[in-house]
Parts: C-alpha cells; structure tokens; sequence
C-alpha cells in the first residue's frame, strides 16, 4: 500500500519518540484511527495530544482531521474489490447476485466507519435536536434518503421538509432561519441544485449539513457540518445502490440519536401518534 500508512513506516525513524508510538499505533490498527479524536489516539498511543498534533504535520497533514480523512480515503479503497459493481457478472445467477448486493451493501455501510467523524455527526444531532424547521433535499437516488429524513424527523413533531421540485424549494428557503437545518444529500457533492440550494440556506444563517463523499465535493467545502460516505461506487451505470444505503444508515443513526434526546413529552407524544396508525391500519 503506497498510501499515507507506507509514508508513516519510510517516516518512522525520522519521527521524535513520542511521535514513533503514535506512528506504530497507526499502522498497527489503522481501522481504528478514523473514528477517534486526537485526545483518544494520544491515550492509546500513550503519549501527549500535542504529540498527536506534531505527529500530523511530521507526516505533511495539517492536522489530525485532514490526517483522519486521508486514512479514510485509502482504507476505503483499500476495499474496493468489495465494493466495486464491476464484481457482478452477467453470469451470475438470481439468488448471487442478491448475496453478491448485500455483501457490497453490508462493506459500505461499515465503510462509513471510516469516513464519518465522530464529532462531525455529534455536532448535527445537537443541532437537528433544535432545529425549528429542518429542510432535507437530494436529486436522483439522493432524493431517497432525503425522503426518508424528512418523514422519520416529522414522525418526531419537527417541521421536517423534502421538495422535489428545485424551484418551489428554492421560495422555501427565505423562511430558514439562524436555528434551521438544510441537509444536502449528495454522492458527488457537485449536483448543481444541491449546491445552490445549500447556499441559499446559508445566505439565512442555516445550519448546513452534507451528506457526501469527502473527496473532490464542492458541497464538502461549504457545508458547515460535513457528515461524509465513503467513495464506494466505481460503477455509476448500476446505479446508486451502495450509496444510498451508506447516506440511509446515516439518517437513521441521526434520527435515532435525536430520539433518544428527545424529552419524556416528546415520546409520549410519539407513542400516542403510533397507536393511533396501529389503530386505524388497513
């Protein structure tokens, strides 16, 4: 692997002693490293969070953050014959394909392991849980998970939004305010919609948060909270199957946290809302 674990190992002996142990620590459990804070990495390094920091910038990184991403990035294509649609075969029968789609679905979704910062996605609970309105939008296979935001977050009483239409959307977003939330869901980050949609919410003082890949997204760049997914499609005449299901998993994972938030009224509220659809099911 000529990625940034090889730098760390030519690196080594170059790095003051401190700076060693962190760097043996992330070679040893590189699929641990993204998921930590520097303070996390410094107790099990057993070394200062400055070494953590210093570390980083031996390494050319400009900070613990950026190094986490990069590790990410070249451990998620590390998996790439997992998670690379060109793995299906015309040959394949049936019931092989659905075993070969759901090991590729099942090696995304713990991908995102890898590429989801910690405090990144803490940081949108906290905000989601008082939000005043939340607005979410997504094009194409995006727009599924939109959806599904949309209705999980009224299910808990908030003022939860998706418009497909770009330009009733559009004369929604003047009424976004400081305390709102626009979730932009978008693979590539450079769905033009999305984008111009993200900046209208900004223009308002929204908070803004992307759901998308870290790598070359210009939505990255301009979202206030970046939630990312991993880069897990090679193949987009497939569609966005493993994609979908990584920005899924993170909708559900923010509306569960924020439920489990959520105030003894709030849930009882929720209850009552789901007895009354058990009771006047068809």
């Amino acid at each position: 692997m000529n990625g940034i674990i090889q730098q760390i190992k030519n690196r080594l002996n170059q790095l003051s002693s401190a700076e060693k142990r962190v760097g043996r620590y992330i070679t040893e459990h590189p699929e641990l490293v993204p998921s930590m804070t520097s303070k996390d990495l410094s107790i099990k390094a057993d070394v200062s969070e400055a070494s953590v920091v210093r570390f980083c910038k031996s390494i050319g990184a400009a900070n613990f953050k950026t190094f986490k991403l990069e590790l990410a990035k070249e451990l998620t294509l590390a998996e790439e014959d997992l998670t690379n649609f060109a793995s299906l075969q015309k040959a394949d029968a049936p019931y092989d394909l659905f075993c070969k789609v759901t090991q590729l679905n099942k090696h995304a979704i713990e991908s995102t392991l890898l590429s989801l910062d910690r405090k990144s996605f803490e940081k949108a609970v906290n905000d989601l849980r008082n939000a005043d309105r939340i607005f979410f939008y997504g094009v194409g296979g995006s727009s599924i998970a939109a959806i599904d935001g949309s209705y999980k977050f009224s299910r808990l009483g908030y003022h939860s939004v998706m418009i497909s239409d770009f330009h009733q959307a559009a004369a929604t977003t003047p009424f976004l305010t400081a305390s709102s939330v626009f979730i932009a869901i978008s693979m590539s980050g450079k769905t033009k919609d999305v984008l111009q949609l993200a900046e209208l919410a900004r223009n308002k003082k929204a908070c803004v948060i992307a759901i998308t890949n870290a790598q070359h997204s210009p939505l990255y760049k301009i979202a206030d909270i970046k939630l990312c997914t991993p880069p897990v499609e090679q193949d987009f005449r497939i569609g966005s199957i493993a994609s979908t299901m990584t920005q899924l998993n993170i909708i559900g994972a923010l509306y569960l946290s924020v439920f489990h938030q959520s105030s003894d009224h709030l849930v009882e509220q929720y209850r009552e809302a789901r007895e009354a659809v058990l009771r006047f099911r068809r």
